[in-house]
């Protein structure tokens, strides 16, 4: 028969992991006010009235700018371990972040020509 050993930990850690987001949200169906109305389906903006619609359609640029941050952000959370290691992976994990940085590169230039990261 197949076993893992060794593995009882990850799957403790997994149940657990599948158990707390579901106790979570029982936790809050049971002890939130159940009470509909007309002022909880209102707008919050601070304490002051509510002025125009809450649905408005922002400009795809402000969309186009978090994703070109969340590119960039990601790399430096790959690039972390690696410089970490950098001692001890060589001369070919050098190359292979050089190729990696090229290409955040050309992706860089790509956006900033098609202007992206303007904000006018």
């Amino acid at each position: 028969m197949f076993t893992l050993s060794g593995y009882e930990y990850f799957l403790g850690f997994l149940l657990l992991c599948g158990i707390v987001p579901v106790l979570a949200l029982g936790a809050s169906a049971v002890v939130r006010p159940k009470r509909p109305g007309k002022e909880r389906r209102t707008t919050y903006e601070s304490g002051m009235e509510p002025i125009g619609g809450a649905w408005i359609q922002f400009n795809i640029r402000y969309y186009m700018f978090a994703l070109v941050f969340v590119v960039f952000d990601v790399e430096t959370v790959f690039l972390y371990p690696w410089a970490v290691a950098f001692s001890r992976l060589g001369l070919l994990a050098f190359i292979e972040a050089l190729v990696f940085i090229a290409i955040l590169v050309i992706a860089l230039v790509y956006a900033w020509r098609k202007g992206a990261l303007e904000w006018s």
